[in-house]
């Protein structure tokens, strides 16, 4: 996801979340081994098996080690490398860090699914399996270089886990790729995962306000008005796009729910119009 900072005519602000305070690049980017329209499909999970503010807890971590060894072992070749589920389990533990609340193992458990839902308008599925893996994987609210350091982590961690020199950089590309979520038209890996991170804004309303109430949890430490300010104009500059989404499968499935659901929150923050005198 993309976070910036509080003063929103100097920097470019968040289309899923919201303002943060810049704070000066970290090193620690090494991973180690461990040892309502008419109703579109759901774009969430279930909140009875994912539920949104619990760091994840109630997900299924053997299936999700699983996920990440196919993929890593699709993008790298079979026995290409080290064995893959130590580094799934460092992954797992960064998305299970205490300061997420949005940016928990649910949200990465999500963007899987949709990436799956949108793989066959990929060009490598594994490789946008990877950026799904990678892409919040270095997260602390209040910095606004977290795509920077987690692309910089999946370079170091995939090139040592064996995966080839062209896969890790197009890993680490779509990763900075959110920082925008603003693909090329022809760019139909980072299609695919921009809709796949994107698609949150599609869910149902009970889902949909879980997903602002934890947002709001992550950035605490941002005033009220400054989050609601903040927030309203990322609302607003998502609905002047022309599209949200640019798969296919997400402008037909998708689109119209999310407008309407940014529209209601927009409606939600905008103070009310002052009475004429």
């Amino acid at each position: 996801m993309v976070e910036r900072s509080v003063n929103r005519c100097q920097e470019p602000t968040s289309p899923l979340t919201g303002p943060t305070i810049r704070k000066p690049l970290p090193t620690d980017t090494q991973l180690t081994p461990a040892p309502a329209p008419a109703a579109a499909r759901d774009p969430t999970p279930l909140p009875g098996l994912w539920g949104q503010g619990d760091n994840g807890a109630m997900a299924d971590t053997e299936a999700l080690r699983a996920r990440f060894a196919r993929a890593l072992e699709g993008a790298r070749g079979p026995g290409g490398g080290p064995d893959p589920l130590p580094y799934a389990d460092d992954l797992l533990g960064r998305w299970r860090e205490p300061q997420r609340h949005y940016h928990t193992l649910t949200h990465l458990t999500a963007v899987l699914d949709h990436v799956d839902e949108l793989a066959d308008h990929a060009a490598d599925a594994d490789v946008v399996r990877l950026a799904a893996w990678f892409h919040d994987a270095v997260y602390l609210p209040d910095r606004s270089e977290n795509e920077e350091r987690s692309a910089r982590l999946a370079e170091r961690a995939l090139t040592e886990a064996g995966v080839p020199e062209r896969k890790t950089a197009e890993v680490a590309r779509l990763v900075r790729l959110t920082v925008t979520h603003d693909p090329a038209a022809d760019d139909r890996d980072g299609q695919v995962l921009c809709d796949a991170d994107l698609a949150v804004l599609a869910a149902p309303p009970s889902s949909y306000a879980a997903y602002t109430a934890a947002v709001r949890e992550e950035y605490h430490f941002v005033p009220n008005e400054a989050f609601r300010e903040g927030r309203a104009d990322v609302l607003r500059q998502l609905l002047a796009l022309p599209s949200l989404f640019r798969t296919p499968y997400g402008r037909e499935h998708w689109e119209a729910t999310a407008r309407y659901n940014l529209r209601g929150e927009l409606e939600m923050l905008s103070p009310p119009p002052v009475p004429p005198a």
